[in-house]
């Protein structure tokens, strides 16, 4: 039997531009729109016909900017980086094949003459990325009320400090999206430091913050700039 490749059939366009502060699961930050473009070969409304009927849909995805070192094991943030679990009982970007899953919301379908389109809400994903394949969501097999989330479990989120001045500077359709990252406290577990000052990239602007006493606190929104955040 011959092997068959898998191929993107579109790509994702996010606000993210760099990891960090990218939300560590999908669904985190209902406010976040993304919008899917399909390649010419799927770029047809048959594709998508019924697709409306569905509220949210699964996204198989490509970890475009992580490769795999081999190992079986992988240090989980949400651990604080120092404890080992198996790769497979992770969700590490660092796997064999690299895949992604997400659960998003499927807000819109946008169909022109020459273009078809999904518009989708809660994504986790760097801008730019290859989508493989797209399923509907089925509540009635794919929600499991009884499941356990193990070492995953949410944390409570962090108090944010945001000038109005600064938060005056973002676009009035960004400025919920910017505070529930924020809010989300978009820090490593092992890289928190008081005396530090972070930056996250989303879309257009550089938000620069500093975290005291579990109050995060933004400093500074630069738009445009070229530095690298770190």
């Amino acid at each position: 039997m011959k092997k068959k490749t898998i191929e993107p059939i579109a790509y994702i366009y996010t606000g993210f531009s760099q990891k960090f502060g990218i939300p560590r699961q999908s669904g985190l930050i209902p406010s976040l729109t993304a919008r899917i473009v399909f390649e010419s070969k799927y770029n047809n409304p048959d594709a998508v016909k019924g697709l409306e009927s569905f509220s949210h849909i699964w996204l198989l995805w490509g970890f475009s900017e992580a490769e795999y070192s081999g190992k079986l094991t992988v240090f989980p943030p949400r651990l604080g980086g120092k404890i080992k679990k198996g790769v497979f009982a992770t969700r590490s970007p660092y796997r064999p094949n690299g895949i992604g899953m997400s659960s998003v919301k499927l807000e819109k379908i946008e169909i022109s003459e020459s273009n078809t389109e999904l518009i989708v809400s809660g994504a986790d994903i760097l801008d730019g990325t290859p989508i493989y394949d797209i399923k509907p969501y089925i509540a009635y097999t794919d929600c499991h009320a009884d499941a356990q989330g193990g070492y995953s479990e949410p944390t409570d989120l962090i108090d944010i400090n945001f000038p109005a001045e600064l938060l005056d500077l973002i676009p009035e359709e960004l400025r919920q999206s910017v505070v529930d990252l924020l809010a989300q406290d978009p820090r490593a577990a092992f890289n928190k430091k008081e005396d530090f000052v972070y930056g996250l990239r989303f879309d257009k602007y550089d938000i620069r913050f500093t975290v005291k006493e579990n109050i995060l606190t933004v400093t500074d929104v630069v738009k445009d700039s070229a530095e690298n955040i770190k």
